[in-house]
């Protein structure tokens, strides 16, 4: 599969972002049967034999999908954190990629140089995380499909980049996939990401309120409740900058103004009995448009609707 015919498999340009503990397989199946490509990442399985059990439903329930309908899903992607220190882990990890075959493997952190050679060895894509040019630069050299680029806004680990400046830059060097991430919650968005020069956006906030989504309730009931002020951008709570809501920081009964200090060199220094993302949730800018909790099914028809009014306009 190339771009093009990932792009003409999708019903919007839009992949939902793996998101940790909160993407499970009902999550992914719904996106890539409402038409964009859905994700997981390796990390939210307890064990390898978890992740191949989901690898194996997820596979199963799109099939049934594609001889029901007579029409195949969107494409689904599998996202891995690469450790290049022998991890025992990462290489159980990267033999199931190889047995299952992602159309698209998601790279975060490490050099993905190695997994991309693997995947592409069968057909698959790998596009990559990155903040910075110093990362696109060597993102390029490692032959990757595409480049996600987190932006100022973007929810997770994200980047400090504006999304005007990067796109333009980063496409005037490399020919690839671009992926914009950063505070994108509606069809006006994903249309402005292609304006930009991307090719699709990425979405992650937007996805963890939808029923689908492994998010608790009061996680859930912050994204509707919080808006964009509430966003706070800090290092102290997973070790390195990532996006944390003011309101999930203050119910784990810390200050959000005054965050203890790192314990050392990305360490966070939090009590004992919390953890980022489990008992600290994160979310991007775009958690300001957030006012209900629907079906991924019902969310992606209303994209489209505003994606076309935009893209008509």
């Amino acid at each position: 599969m190339d771009i093009a015919e990932l792009k003409r498999r999708l019903v919007l340009p839009v992949v939902a972002a793996p998101l940790f503990l909160v993407s499970g397989p009902e999550l992914l199946i719904a996106c890539c049967k409402a038409g964009i490509v859905g994700s997981i990442t390796a990390e939210n399985a307890r064990a390898v034999e978890e992740l191949a059990a989901w690898l194996d439903a997820i596979g199963r329930d799109l099939d049934r999908v594609a001889q029901q309908s007579g029409i195949a899903p969107a494409p689904w992607a599998l996202n891995l954190v690469v450790r290049n220190d022998g991890s025992p882990r990462f290489a159980e990890q990267r033999a199931l990629v190889e047995r299952y075959r992602p159309p698209i493997v998601i790279t975060s952190f490490g050099q993905p140089g190695d997994v991309a050679k693997r995947v592409h060895h069968y057909g698959g894509l790998v596009f990559h995380d990155v903040a910075t040019m110093r990362h696109v630069e060597k993102c390029i050299e490692a032959g990757v499909d595409g480049l996600i680029l987190l932006t100022a806004g973007a929810g997770g680990h994200t980047g400090t980049a504006n999304p005007f400046a990067f796109v333009p830059q980063v496409r005037k060097i490399f020919d690839g996939a671009i992926l914009l991430a950063g505070g994108i919650g509606d069809g006006r968005g994903i249309r402005a990401a292609e304006v930009l020069g991307a090719d699709f956006a990425y979405m992650g906030t937007r996805f963890v309120a939808t029923r689908e989504s492994r998010a608790g309730d009061a996680y859930k009931a912050l994204l509707i409740s919080q808006q964009m002020a509430d966003v706070i951008t800090t290092d102290r709570i997973s070790g390195v900058p990532a996006t944390f809501l003011h309101g999930s920081i203050a119910m784990a009964g810390l200050d959000p103004d005054a965050l203890p200090p790192l314990s050392a060199p990305r360490t966070p220094a939090l009590p004992d009995d919390l953890k980022a993302w489990r008992d600290i949730w994160s979310a991007g800018h775009g958690v300001g448009l957030i006012d209900d909790l629907p079906e991924v099914a019902t969310l992606v028809e209303g994209l489209r609707a505003d994606y076309a009014h935009a893209r008509d306009a």
